[in-house]
């Protein structure tokens, strides 16, 4: 009975638990959460050993994962590839830079973005532009991270730009040219579904027409099962598609089947 005594007296005494006496870990300090700490750390490490190493093909998953202190499988927890992430960390450090602005006017917004991205382009980080495009050369699927994950979501910003003038009545485009866009979303006229995929998304929907599971699509294109399912849900993302019935009637309706 003393024994029970002494042991709830020390768990509710707070400052055992403090000491860790009752081997209670203390509260973490509000903040960001350890895997958001953790995934702007990768990023940071990314665009600085880019900078500093030779090139896009010289750096490394492993070095990339010691410099942010973190494990190689927190790496690819969040990015299936090293072209992905490269394309991620850029993006992420230019995108508060790259906003369009809301002026009033389709011109002056722009005009200050266009600003923007040239100042981007003539810092260091225009160093890593290079090294994504030099790296694109021999890698396709750098190439195609750097449009999905930066091109597009500026362009897509851009449309939307475009449509705030078209609503407000600007005449930047010609009278008939607003009249006839005006109430009508810019983005479907200019993008089709199958252009907002990145060649091997496009590769993926595919083979996913021709009916082959996630395994034998891995085994085709020499993937893990689990970067097949990443870029299925990917896909699924992009085109708005519930579920994997949904995506594989898409595929049947746009995707022609590979030989």
């Amino acid at each position: 009975m003393a024994q029970n005594h002494i042991r709830s007296t020390g768990t509710r005494n707070g400052s055992n638990g403090r000491n860790g006496g009752n081997g209670t870990a203390p509260k973490r300090a509000p903040g960001r959460p350890r895997s958001e700490e953790s995934r702007q750390s990768i990023l940071s490490s990314t665009l600085k050993l880019l900078k500093q190493e030779g090139g896009f093909s010289d750096l490394s998953i492993e070095a990339i994962a010691a410099d942010a202190n973190v494990g190689k499988t927190t790496v690819y927890r969040w990015w299936p590839t090293k072209a992905a992430l490269v394309a991620d960390a850029f993006s992420a450090s230019a995108e508060q830079e790259l906003q369009f602005p809301n002026t009033g006017s389709v011109y002056t917004d722009m005009r200050l973005q266009m600003r923007g991205l040239i100042r981007i382009f003539r810092s260091q980080r225009g160093k890593v532009v290079a090294a994504l495009l030099a790296g694109g050369q021999s890698d396709p699927e750098l190439l195609e991270a750097y449009r999905d994950r930066f091109l597009w979501p500026r362009r897509r910003q851009a449309y939307q730009t475009l449509q705030r003038g078209v609503d407000r009545g600007e005449r930047y485009l010609s009278p008939e040219v607003t009249q006839c866009l005006h109430g009508v979303s810019i983005e479907p006229v200019l993008v089709s579904p199958l252009e907002r995929l990145s060649l091997r998304e496009r590769e993926v929907l595919q083979f996913t027409a021709a009916g082959l599971t996630s395994a034998e699509l891995a085994l085709r294109l020499g993937l893990s099962r689990k970067t097949v399912e990443t870029y299925r849900s990917r896909i699924m993302g992009k085109l708005g598609v519930a579920d994997h019935t949904a995506l594989i009637r898409f595929a049947v309706e746009y995707a022609a089947t590979p030989v």
